[in-house]
């Protein structure tokens, strides 16, 4: 298992993760708080898809006082956005719903032009703006959430990293990233970039705000320093709700990578696509023969197909069919293949309907000072 802001592989163990990350697990005590404010448990809670935290309960508690939160996640313009890059952002765009919370959705434009050799700014800005149309086909409310983008908000960004990055040091860094000499300077200052969003609010009103970030599990080494470092200059430390990672359709484990296009569904599949590449590549717990699968069952644990739609399928009743259909044998591979792909099919046509019509909405969500 390798789990870290740049690389995810081999069999994730999340319980492993709570330990070593130091991360607290999601228990019935805190669902049953949060269900308190919300009136009812998105499914990403109710199934462990979201299943670990840090200060959940404090942000709750400074919600019931009167203190409203801020939500913070983001999006690193590197690619086409893919079906595992929703599964945080599907569940921010719950939260602000439910507690009517403001959004600071950060673009780090600069990030993987730093980590990756063959990136340019001319690839990130062409895909800065493919990605804010499927983060705008999400719902977010425009009035509520502001895109911060890096380079082109870097006056108000910049004095802050550099209070954030005079309290980290490069021995840190090191510890925390792998970092060595061959690191160049870029990604040795990003995480401050990072950390911005984070405080910038406070910052700028003069008075601490509360602040949770709901992201991937992957991510979280960049928010350990964060969190250790925003205290130090007098400010809140960000709550954090963290998300398993959905599979790659090749196999049971790691995480859906955009860089590999056998393993990944993008937001602008057409259906042709998303039905090839599952028929042909997704991941089976199937047995050899249809006589073996009807006799013995399938294994939906670490098929692909039903892991994913335990990610997409929202209904609880069709989700349980279909595990004890697809284990008891009635429900064969290909079949469950199916079910999988008219899903996907139908969201994302809904999608890039929705996409096409935020091309004359994106100067709304775009932060002013």
């Amino acid at each position: 298992m390798k789990v870290d802001p740049w690389n995810v592989s081999g069999d994730i163990d999340y319980e492993k993760l709570i330990k070593e990350f130091g991360t607290e697990k999601i228990d019935k005590k805190l669902l049953e708080r949060i269900k308190k404010h919300t009136g009812e448990l998105h499914y990403f809670l109710k199934r462990g898809i979201f299943f670990s935290h840090r200060d959940m309960n404090w942000v709750l508690d400074e919600y019931e006082k009167g203190s409203k939160f801020y939500l913070y996640t983001g999006r690193s313009p590197s690619g086409d956005m893919t079906l595992g890059h929703l599964i945080p952002l599907i569940f921010t765009k719950w939260l602000q719903d439910k507690f009517g919370a403001e959004l600071l959705f950060q673009f780090p434009d600069e990030e993987k032009f730093l980590f990756k050799d063959n990136l340019t700014f001319k690839d990130t800005e062409h895909y800065l703006h493919e990605n804010m149309l499927d983060v705008i086909a999400l719902g977010f409310n425009p009035k509520k959430t502001k895109f911060l983008i890096d380079t082109k908000h870097a006056t108000a960004m910049y004095k802050p990293a550099c209070m954030i990055a005079k309290k980290i040091t490069f021995s840190t860094a090191k510890a925390v990233f792998g970092f060595d000499n061959s690191n160049n300077l870029g990604q040795i200052f990003y995480t401050a970039m990072q950390s911005v969003p984070a405080m910038l609010p406070s910052y700028l009103k003069g008075k601490n705000i509360p602040c949770l970030i709901p992201y991937a599990i992957d991510q979280d080494p960049h928010f350990r320093i964060t969190r250790d470092v925003l205290p130090k200059l007098g400010y809140y430390k960000p709550a954090a709700i963290h998300s398993v990672f959905l599979p790659p359709l090749t196999g049971p484990g790691g995480k859906m990578s955009a860089s590999d296009k056998l393993s990944a569904i993008y937001l602008t599949d057409d259906e042709k696509t998303v039905k090839k590449k599952i028929m042909k590549y997704a991941f089976s717990g199937g047995k050899p023969s249809i006589e073996e699968h009807r006799k013995l069952g399938g294994n939906p644990d670490i098929d692909v197909s039903y892991q994913w739609l335990r990610f997409f399928e929202e209904d609880d009743g069709k989700l349980k069919k279909h595990y004890n259909d697809y284990k008891n044998g009635k429900l064969l591979t290909g079949e469950l293949k199916q079910i999988l792909i008219d899903k996907l099919n139908k969201m994302l046509k809904e999608h890039q309907i929705k996409r096409k019509k935020a091309e004359s909405k994106i100067n709304e969500f775009i932060y002013r000072a």
